[in-house]
């Protein structure tokens, strides 16, 4: 039986038997991490009522390893992401979201703050659980709570001014002053759009790791395309030096530009080049054989490559 499709024991009691006496409605509620389900356990309560949250099968729980993934990217600065963390909603009810989004600071007891976003994921289990659920945490102050139904490939999200579910579009986003960038539903209903989200929030996010990678890609691309503009304006000048029966040393500096910029690929790209290939590069004075070198330099696995089957001009 999958993960939160709950049991219902018994109306307010337990599976030991015990009915829970819950407060009168006047009394303060009780702080959000003032436990009544004993935590590490699969045991959760609503509304005095114990339920029990037995672990997943598929695709129930693939769909809640692509909710975290998608989420947790998405976590915007000052915000901490959660998973089946319990809350108490209020005297009777103390459950977990299948995952959350609080704010990080602690209040002024020191204590975590409730959950400012709250996901549901709902797969064989009637949506009477998700929907109770969600008008508890409503109430308790969560801000958005939102639910996956499974079979439906859908996400709801509740409505306060209707009092139930409404259905978003597959092409709609969640924004939210919790998230660092616009999350698409599609990404949380399709796994092939959950790494391209991933992908831009985490550059959105500007991770140190990820910048880096993207500066080096865009220095190499720079080195490349200098390299490569060097070598055509070479072998522009080279035309135009014949035509106009350009000076032999002129040919030759032309040249030393052609074979300089084939080592400058290769070296860009991270290729080594070997000594023996560095001697065949620069004794080779043949401008139209160079062109080629450079083209292969392109995309060469190793420098031998560049050089293959030609040989040393004397």
């Amino acid at each position: 039986m999958p993960r939160h499709e709950h049991v219902l024991l018994a109306p307010g009691a337990g599976a030991s038997g015990r009915t829970l006496q819950t407060p009168s409605s006047g009394r303060a509620r009780p702080h959000v991490d003032d436990r009544l389900a004993p935590p590490e356990t699969r045991v959760e309560y609503l509304d005095g009522a114990e339920l029990f949250a037995a672990p997943a099968d598929a695709p129930h729980a693939t769909q809640h390893f692509d909710l975290t993934y998608v989420l947790g990217a998405h976590v915007a600065a000052g915000y901490r992401g959660a998973v089946d963390m319990l809350t108490r909603a209020d005297d009777g009810s103390d459950y977990a979201p299948d995952a959350s989004v609080f704010s990080q600071k602690p209040d002024r007891g020191g204590h975590r703050r409730l959950e400012e976003l709250a996901f549901e994921v709902s797969d064989k289990q009637a949506l009477a659980v998700p929907t109770s659920k969600a008008r508890r945490l409503i109430d308790r102050g969560v801000r958005r709570v939102f639910c996956i139904l499974v079979k439906q490939r859908r996400v709801l999200e509740w409505s306060r001014e209707t009092d139930g579910w409404q259905p978003l579009a597959k092409d709609a986003v969640i924004e939210d002053r919790c998230l660092v960038r616009p999350l698409p539903i599609q990404a949380l209903l399709d796994a092939t759009s959950s790494d391209d989200a991933v992908a831009r929030a985490l550059l959105e996010k500007r991770v140190p790791a990820l910048e880096a990678a993207v500066a080096e890609g865009e220095a190499r691309g720079a080195l490349l395309g200098e390299a490569v503009g060097e070598a055509r304006g070479a072998a522009l000048g080279e035309a135009r030096g014949e035509a106009r029966g350009a000076a032999l040393g002129e040919a030759r500096g032309e040249v030393r530009m052609a074979q300089e910029a084939i080592t400058t690929v290769l070296q860009a790209r991270g290729v080594v080049v070997p000594a023996k290939v560095a001697r065949a590069i620069a004794g080779c004075d043949d401008p139209t054989k160079l062109r080629r070198w450079l083209k292969r330099a392109a995309t060469a696995a190793t420098a031998a490559e560049v050089v293959a089957g030609s040989r040393r001009k004397r």
